[in-house]
């Protein structure tokens, strides 16, 4: 019932949103004598507020469409490698005409970025995937809003999560591949490669993993304390509901994208009330720019979808119940998940000082589980100042987080092809 309310609502402010934009045009057209009314940029911002409180949010496009690489402005295309129902596989191909340049992006190290399924659209990472493809070649998982994928396409739980990152990196290929994991895929990422080593299959050269829940008992924070303190019983009956018939996925259960946004607003109503009020005082002032960056970061933090209520459920009990991947008792499709089975891939943990989603200490978790893995290929990096996205997004993540992480991959890219076709050391031999 509560979604039906939540769309009727919609419905009901699409008529005062629209009209209100058209209020705000009206007030700021020179050409309109309303413009001229003593106050009107005060009546043009606070009607511009009031239709972007009611409007719509749909799902921003990443927009990249080129960046400076190798020294030369490179053309970005954005390809569909793999569509499957709940999740595209995404390509940012890079283009140039200079021969030079095109040499140096065919060696630039290949980077798939596994985004977070936790409410928001896969463009939250477009500062992450702009960065990146200054020095890589980047795919990026591209989760789908569950509420248009049609019920007999079946649900979707963290099983299946974790076999979309292997399906993933299969279809990339492992050799020379650096999984970039940002938030809550820490997790389902750890154990695709975990069964993948356990299995006897070639896993990525590197992993890094930024600010996520690995081990959700150390430092717990508003996120971790809810889910434990509630019972899943609870978050059954009180988050789960079904899609209405408007949409494709009518009748899926699912846990809405507008509660998830409703609780992060919860977390920090003040900040958010403040940031509004601030750009109502750039529109009135008439400064673009401050008002043109707050516009583009709602657009994409208003911009939410729905999580299907398997995978939703399955989360709060394996990762912030049970806690079954730092337990040891986290099985995937009846295999044990075994993260020390892992000794090839290399590994790099970042966390944010500030970090009020994932706590400290929570991602550093995951170099006493991959025990496998020697101490030289492990890394951690305590970002200094940085809150939760600022280790995947803005000045922080650019010139500090990000300049570590390319650092890493190419102290390990090609270490794995390396100790392959090195011949097996004789007894009483001496290396060279």
């Amino acid at each position: 019932m509560l979604y039906q309310l939540h769309e009727f609502q919609k419905a009901l402010l699409q008529p005062v949103s629209s009209w209100a934009r058209a209020a705000s045009e009206a007030f700021i057209d020179a050409s309109n004598p309303a413009s001229k009314i003593p106050g009107s940029e005060r009546l043009a911002a606070s009607y511009e507020l009031l239709y972007r409180l009611g409007k719509n949010y749909n799902k921003p496009e990443f927009g990249i469409r080129s960046v400076q690489a190798h020294g030369r402005e490179v053309a970005i295309h954005e390809r569909t490698i793999v569509a499957k129902p709940f999740c595209n596989l995404i390509r940012f191909k890079r283009f140039s005409d200079d021969l030079d340049v095109i040499k140096k992006l065919k060696a630039d190290p290949v980077v798939l970025v596994v985004a977070p399924l936790s409410g928001h659209h896969a463009t939250l990472l477009r500062d992450t995937v702009r960065t990146l493809l200054q020095d890589h070649k980047v795919y990026i998982t591209d989760w789908i809003d569950a509420r248009i994928v049609p019920t007999e396409d079946g649900s979707f739980s963290l099983d299946d999560y974790v076999h979309y990152v292997q399906d993933f990196i299969r279809a990339i290929g492992a050799d020379d591949l650096h999984v970039i994991s940002v938030c809550q895929p820490t997790v389902p990422t750890l154990g695709a490669i975990s069964l993948m080593a356990s299995a006897g299959e070639k896993t990525p050269t590197s992993m890094i993993m930024m600010g996520g829940p690995i081990d959700a008992r150390k430092s717990p924070t508003a996120v971790n304390n809810l889910a434990d303190q509630k019972s899943y019983d609870w978050f059954e009956s009180h988050v789960i509901y079904k899609v209405p018939p408007s949409y494709p996925g009518a009748g899926r259960k699912v846990y809405p994208g507008f509660l998830q946004h409703t609780g992060f607003i919860a977390m920090n109503p003040q900040n958010h009330m403040q940031s509004h009020w601030d750009y109502f005082q750039n529109l009135v002032r008439g400064d673009e720019q401050d008002a043109a960056s707050h516009i583009r970061f709602y657009d994409e933090y208003n911009a939410v979808i729905d999580m299907d209520a398997q995978y939703y459920l399955d989360t709060i009990k394996t990762v912030f119940q049970d806690y079954s991947l730092p337990n040891g008792t986290w099985s995937v499709a009846g295999e044990l998940v075994q993260p020390q089975d892992i000794q090839k891939t290399a590994l790099l943990t970042i966390e944010g000082e500030l970090d009020d989603i994932s706590g400290s200490g929570q991602t550093r978790a995951a170099h006493a589980l991959c025990a496998g893995i020697p101490k030289t290929k492990k890394d951690h990096y305590e970002v200094a100042g940085a809150g939760h996205y600022g280790i995947f997004s803005g000045r922080r993540w650019r010139e500090k987080v990000y300049p570590k992480i390319k650092t890493f991959i190419r102290e390990h890219q090609g270490m794995q092809k390396k100790s392959r076709a090195r011949p097996p050391k004789l007894e009483g031999s001496k290396s060279a």
